[in-house]
């Protein structure tokens, strides 16, 4: 989970590298009891993390992404709540239309009320 969350940070010009690879792995520790993992190979290829109806984390692997992996987490997610909700960075085009293809909605956002500095977005989805 760790090397997929720090690939990305890598991988993402806008994104600020704000923490070591030690506490990036502490973090994902933490998530660890939240999390649904999505294995390919006996390897991680993606993962959800949630509180109840709010996503915390959802990432897939670089290579995997674009095989239903992430559709496959976030119908689980769905499937366990009538409601959820998350917040993406404005920058984050990707992950924008993902949620939007989803059913996700704008429901608000902070010019970068976040340890980044960085505008995000409210994305809310509910069972109709």
């Amino acid at each position: 989970m760790a090397g997929i969350l720090t690939d990305w940070i890598e991988a993402t010009p806008w994104m600020p590298r704000l923490h070591s690879d030690a506490a990036t792995l502490d973090f994902c520790r933490m998530l660890v009891p939240r999390t649904h993992v999505a294995l390919l190979g006996g390897d991680v290829a993606g993962f959800i993390s949630r509180r109840g109806p709010e996503i915390l984390t959802l990432y897939v692997a670089d290579s995997e992404r674009g095989r239903g992996i992430g559709a496959a987490l976030l119908a689980r997610a769905k499937a366990a709540e009538p409601r959820l909700a998350l917040w993406t960075f404005a920058a984050n085009t990707p992950a924008r239309r993902f949620y939007a293809r989803e059913g996700f909605a704008e429901a608000g956002g902070t010019p970068g009320d976040n340890d980044e500095g960085l505008p995000d977005i409210r994305l809310e989805w509910s069972r109709r």
